[in-house]
């Protein structure tokens, strides 16, 4: 037996096999630079494969968006309330925020690529759906399938970027993928005031545009998006082995004890959760992101009626507001972008000494600018102060966001490795729970407190939240070390690093494994 063998003792997996008790078994792995592991995809491959991921989470957000600036056009043709094309925008963000629980641990057993395909085609037909809605029920159950399937393109880019990018390649990648979620998500608001102002259209074309972009991402995802779990890829590489050669002692180590499918449906539940419940580091990030997102929906979603009550803007005002909106949303993620482009240099050089906390310097900043943007637009909605003013802090507070929202997917993808979109779906539960529910009581308390001194509480809030990077980054390493989880991927990591790795890349290798 050569050195790419590996000896294991798993008695269960004898009933499996049709064979001897006791029988060698061929483990198909990968050799080093194997073209068909998906971290030595050529950088081609994976940049397509990045950026057919990012347009789907460009995609969603600018679905989600545009959605809100189209109620009064849906409430004149569908005579429902403002409350009821409210609800339109909730579940939507409930889809986002509960079936990527399933999904991402899903994704991490069965593959990415096929939740791609078949969610891509199912949220271009939910779009389809809300655009020939007859009434404000159907648009209602439209958008909640839109954000069932559309999560997808949220919850599984930060699993795709973990998949094919080494930790110190992730920096541009996940900037990208923030960066194609807050712009689209400002941009969606952009087309979508856009589109209503015209009298001979109205919100039922927003969609079919949504409908049309989703039509054509489709065939993009088909063509272009190929596996990233290389898991999934090792047992398909076995299957054909077995297939080709007739020899049913070739397996994959994911073959080996495969769990049963309502153990796998189990473990795709609750994993999200229990990461969550259980692991402080994202706990204290889906709070700090959850609340902040929700505070995004609620900014935005008060532009329109800010602008109208305070400075007297018509339909037709508010929407060249939106198209200042769209600039401001552009040069907050460009100033995001640079930061975080910044923050992947300082990652490279303290990650020696710091480890995944050196992912965390810029995030420490972010949470000092956000609360002092909120303070400033809440203070400078008034109609004695120009209205570019508050735009202005609006601009610094997307920079913000889009700092964390980075930092939350690349910290959380280090620390937790090949559960990152476990991890990520916690976080993104919580975060779209915010989202839900803040823009149902947005406009009350806005009329209640004003914008003054609503926008004050959410900026007292977002202050009391500000110590929570720098808090991980001087006890982070501390806090991870007695996490059982992140014990159980350093463990696997280090065995890895013991030739784990190396592999029986032919299917007639005679290298084998004794179970």
């Amino acid at each position: 037996m050569d050195n790419a063998s590996k000896r294991i003792s798993s008695p269960s997996y004898t009933s499996h096999v049709p064979q001897e008790p006791e029988q060698e078994l061929i483990l198909i792995k990968f050799d080093e630079g194997d073209p068909r592991d998906p971290q030595n995809f050529s950088y081609a491959r994976k940049w397509a494969i990045t950026l057919t991921s990012c347009v789907f989470s460009g995609i969603t957000a600018a679905s989600a968006s545009s959605y809100s600036i189209s109620y009064e056009s849906m409430m004149h043709d569908l005579n429902c309330t403002q409350l009821q094309a409210t609800v339109g925008l909730s579940v939507y963000v409930i889809g986002f925020g509960i079936v990527p629980l399933v999904s991402s641990s899903f994704s991490e057993e069965t593959g990415r690529r096929p939740l791609y395909i078949v969610s891509s085609v199912l949220f271009m037909l939910a779009e389809v759906m809300n655009a020939l809605a007859p009434n404000i029920q159907t648009v209602i159950v439209s958008r909640m399938l839109q954000g069932v399937f559309g999560s997808t393109g949220a919850s599984l880019v930060g699993g795709c970027i973990a998949d094919i990018w080494q930790p110190h390649e992730r920096g541009l990648p996940m900037s990208l993928f923030a960066f194609s979620a807050l712009f689209s998500f400002g941009l969606g608001s952009v087309f979508g005031g856009l589109i209503v102002a015209n009298p001979h259209l109205g919100w039922r074309w927003v969609q079919w545009m949504h409908a049309i972009i989703s039509g054509v991402y489709v065939l993009d995802v088909i063509l272009v998006m190929s596996e990233t779990r290389s898991s999934i890829v090792l047992t398909r590489i076995a299957k054909d082995t077995r297939k080709m050669t007739g020899d049913p002692r070739y397996r994959s180590s994911a073959e080996i004890n495969k769990p049963s499918m309502l153990s796998l449906i189990k473990t795709s539940c609750t994993r999200p959760l229990y990461l969550l419940l259980t692991e402080p580091i994202v706990q204290s990030f889906s709070i700090w992101l959850g609340f902040t997102w929700g505070v995004v929906y609620c900014l935005l979603e008060s532009v329109t009626s800010e602008f109208q009550s305070v400075y007297n803007f018509s339909i037709s005002e508010t929407g060249l507001t939106f198209l200042c909106l769209r600039k401001v949303i552009f040069i907050g993620s460009i100033i995001g972008l640079m930061v975080n482009i910044y923050q992947d240099t300082l990652y490279k050089k303290y990650f020696p000494t710091k480890g995944q906390e050196a992912r965390l310097y810029m995030a420490c900043i972010a949470a000092i600018v956000l609360p002092i943007s909120m303070f400033i637009y809440g203070w400078t909605a008034s109609p004695h102060i120009p209205w570019i003013v508050p735009l202005i802090a609006l601009t610094a507070f997307i920079a913000g966001v889009f700092v964390i929202f980075q930092v939350a997917f690349l910290y959380l993808a280090d620390c937790y490795g090949p559960y990152a979109s476990s991890a990520q779906a916690g976080q993104s539960l919580a975060r779209n729970t915010m989202a839900m529910v803040f823009p149902l009581f947005t406009q009350q308390m806005f009329a209640g407190m004003s914008y003054k001194w609503g926008l004050t509480l959410w900026a007292l809030l977002s202050l009391v939240m500000a110590p929570i990077p720098w808090v991980l980054v001087f006890f982070g390493s501390k806090i991870r070390s007695h996490s059982k989880v992140s014990r159980k991927i350093l463990e696997a990591e280090e065995q890895q690093l013991d030739g784990e790795k190396t592999v029986v890349s032919s299917p007639i290798e005679e290298t084998s494994m004794r179970v």
